[in-house]
C-alpha cells in the first residue's frame, strides 16, 4: 500500500519529496492545501472518504502514516 500512495502522490506532487522525512507536516513540507490536494487525490483513487478527525498530523506526517490511514479507511 505504501508504494502505491507513494506512486499517486508523487505524480500529483512532484515538487514534494516524499521519502525525505518522517515529519512532513511537522517539518513544514506539507501545507494546508497540500494536505487538501492529498485528501483529494487519495479519495478519487482509492474511493474512500477522509474525516475531519482523521487529519492529524500522525497521518500525514509520512508515507507510512498515509497508508495506514488509506487501509484503515477502506475497510
Amino acid at each position: 500500500m505504501e508504494e502505491k500512495v507513494f506512486e499517486i502522490l508523487s505524480e500529483e506532487f512532484p515538487d514534494v519529496d516524499f521519502k525525505a522525512s518522517d515529519a512532513l507536516v511537522d517539518d513544514g513540507i506539507l501545507d494546508s492545501l497540500t494536505i487538501t490536494g492529498i485528501i483529494a487525490a487519495l479519495t478519487m483513487e482509492f474511493g474512500i472518504t477522509v474525516p475531519y478527525e482523521e487529519i492529524v498530523e500522525e497521518n500525514f506526517n509520512s508515507i507510512a502514516g498515509l497508508a495506514k490511514m488509506v487501509e484503515r479507511l477502506s475497510k
